[in-house]
């Protein structure tokens, strides 16, 4: 095969269908023009989360001087929190506002997180979810939801009332089919009362990789040799295509042509935790093996650098589904538990963000205090 003459991340688009999104954002990305050049070598989207704010606001002074004019008008130190947040996203969904209206609303999208600490209240997620969709004006904005049981309420209700989601912390394929579920009735009860407004609505769900095969792994190796021989650092990949089939057989579907007669957007799969833990796992791995059309894959910087620089681009996962069920049944009845693993790893993620927002706002409280002389 000869070697492209373009940029690797642009040929996943190009070529492949699936939308490279950086999974990374800091203020120097805006200030030096970064996020412009990763733009240009074919990125096309962007995802954050509370701990990519704690180590960018944390672990430098670009915020200094925001945070200085902000500490004179007496905020709580969580609105100061979103005052900083909510620049970053504003400037970043500043950046790619012409891929939005170029990709006709599909692409160009910016993620920010609801307060984690929500993630098992429907109801005041709703509440946050739409606070957030007031204060920033850009289209181009994805409200990110985790997926725990009570996300899910809120996703449907928020997708019913014209909110575009992106769903995070998807572990396991049955979470998956409620997520796709999820946007498939709120869809549906948006198109009974305010069909022109279906076509505004925008989707992601956010399956996550390498976590799960981080465990995985680890009770693999305790089965014996010849099990984890065959399904180490595959699982995940596995478990994703499984995925996918699924949002192939719901977007061939009676129920979902209907809607996208009313011009519905695919809720299209996304790939999260796609560095890999592994040392002795391929850098790309998680991204060469899971390329195909409609999906999404976020990617950490250091992984997208990787994936630019020697990366394998090809319809990885459409070629291999064929042989994917019968392994997935074979990996099930090993008596590796993903309903347990799903839920650790649920649980852990929800944990992880509100411990990274809760020390982000420890640490600006302090920064604050001694701006004012405290």
């Amino acid at each position: 095969m000869a070697e492209s003459t373009t940029s690797r991340l642009a040929d996943l688009f190009e070529k492949y269908g699936q939308s490279p999104w950086l999974d990374n954002l800091r203020r120097s990305y805006i200030t030096t023009g970064q996020l412009e050049h990763y733009v240009a070598l074919g990125v096309r989207g962007l995802t954050s989360n509370p701990t990519i704010f704690q180590k960018a606001i944390q672990d430098s002074s670009d915020y200094d001087e925001q945070l200085s004019q902000l500490s004179s008008r007496q905020l709580s130190v969580a609105d100061t929190y979103w005052e900083l947040v909510l620049k970053d996203i504003s400037d970043a969904a500043d950046v790619f506002s012409d891929l939005f209206r170029k990709s006709n609303g599909q692409d160009g999208h910016v993620s920010v997180e609801v307060d984690p600490h929500l993630s098992y209240d429907s109801d005041a997620t709703v509440q946050a979810a739409m606070q957030l969709r007031n204060r920033l004006k850009a289209p181009n904005v994805l409200i990110k939801i985790p997926a725990t049981k009570d996300g899910l309420v809120a996703i449907e209700n928020l997708v019913a009332r014209g909110l575009s989601i992106n769903v995070t912390l998807i572990f396991s394929l049955e979470r998956y089919k409620e997520v796709l579920e999820a946007y498939v009735s709120g869809l549906e009860k948006l198109a009974a009362q305010s069909p022109e407004r279906v076509k505004g609505v925008v989707g992601v769900a956010s399956f996550f990789i390498s976590r799960v095969d981080a465990i995985v792994d680890t009770e693999l190796a305790a089965l014996g040799a010849e099990t984890a021989s065959q399904f180490s650092g595959k699982s995940a990949i596995l478990q994703a295509q499984m995925a996918y089939m699924h949002f192939l057989s719901v977007q061939k579907s009676e129920r979902w042509k209907k809607l996208e007669a009313k011009g519905a957007h695919l809720q299209r799969p996304l790939w999260a935790s796609t560095s890999t833990k592994n040392p002795l796992y391929k850098d790309t791995l998680y991204v060469d093996e899971l390329i195909g059309r409609n999906t999404v894959n976020t990617i950490p910087e250091e992984t997208m650098l990787a994936f630019h620089e020697h990366g394998v681009a090809s319809q990885s996962i459409e070629e291999k589904l064929g042989n994917a069920p019968a392994l997935w049944k074979e990996l099930l009845s090993s008596g590796i538990n993903f309903d347990a693993i799903s839920q650790k790893l649920e649980a852990d993620g929800v944990r992880s963000f509100e411990q990274s927002f809760d020390v982000l706002l420890e640490a600006l409280e302090i920064k604050i205090g001694k701006m004012n002389g405290k």
